[in-house]
């Protein structure tokens, strides 16, 4: 492991569920998220080279600065302080996409959702409708898996304020699109966590083969819309784009969002062909 400040885990050092290894190639720029993307091998190595990846020098000083300041509650926790992986069943039936990680929460812990609270209302969900193994997410080594569910975000790195540039959703868009092409043929729905993530996974699924409609339908709790799969996935039954409010802390203590209405949308997905 590294030392108690470093701004992040080095690839290969031991951290639970690395994918990287001290070799992984890493992006330095929009060009070379695309020719990486592409030229993966597989959907383990895409995750590596995510995982490493430092394309965007607004997030990366901001993801590292995090780590190394931290949050008074962690100041004594090992941060992970590098781009999010996709993580979960490498042959989903369910896609969850979210916007981009917490700066205390994924990108402390390296896992998407875990150890925040949007992500304790999120597995609790998961796990009551039977798509995670436990109800809660608090480290990577921690247990918790997913159960025919994959996780994935628009934008790998924490961004200020929670809020990415466009420039830095287009550069992180190849991650996503290939690693929704990857899971392609087992897919049967797409959840999108909030309408960032709504907006974020279009040009994903068109780079990805998908038959998007035109125009792109709007966002709203439970907003479905059935897409065809790509060629690729060797079938022709429609997938579901399902939308569900985000469960942040602004939603979740408004009403907005509700466990009912969480449940409800993972019902769906779950029931779904």
């Amino acid at each position: 492991m590294t030392d108690a400040r470093a701004p992040y885990v080095p690839p290969g050092t031991g951290w639970p569920d690395d994918p990287a290894a001290p070799d992984t190639p890493v992006a330095h720029g929009a060009g070379e998220v695309i020719e990486l993307a592409a030229a993966a091998p597989d959907l383990g190595e895409l995750c590596a080279r995510q995982s490493v990846c430092r394309a965007c020098d607004r997030l990366v000083e901001w993801r590292e600065k995090v780590a190394v300041q931290r949050r008074r509650a962690f100041a004594d926790e090992e941060y992970w302080g590098r781009p999010i992986p996709g993580w979960g069943d490498p042959e989903p039936r369910i896609m969850i996409v979210g916007l981009a990680p917490a700066a205390h929460g994924g990108n402390r812990t390296g896992r998407i959702f875990t150890g925040d609270r949007s992500g304790d209302w999120l597995f609790a969900s998961l796990h009551r409708v039977g798509l995670a193994s436990q109800a809660t997410s608090v480290r990577a080594d921690d247990g918790q898996r997913l159960i025919g569910t994959r996780m994935a975000a628009t934008v790998r790195c924490a961004p200020p304020d929670n809020k990415p540039t466009p420039v830095e959703r287009t550069t992180c868009l190849p991650w996503l699109a290939r690693e929704v092409e990857d899971v392609a043929g087992s897919v049967r729905c797409i959840v999108c966590l909030g309408g960032f993530a709504w907006q974020g996974v279009w040009p994903a699924l068109k780079q990805a083969g998908y038959g998007v409609p035109r125009p792109r339908p709007k966002f709203g709790h439970g907003a479905e819309v059935e897409l065809v799969p790509p060629p690729s996935a060797a079938r022709r039954d429609p997938v579901l784009l399902l939308g569900c409010y985000h469960p942040s802390q602004q939603n979740t203590f408004t009403g907005r969002v509700t466990e009912d209405m969480l449940d409800a949308v993972f019902v769906r997905a779950r029931d779904y062909r």
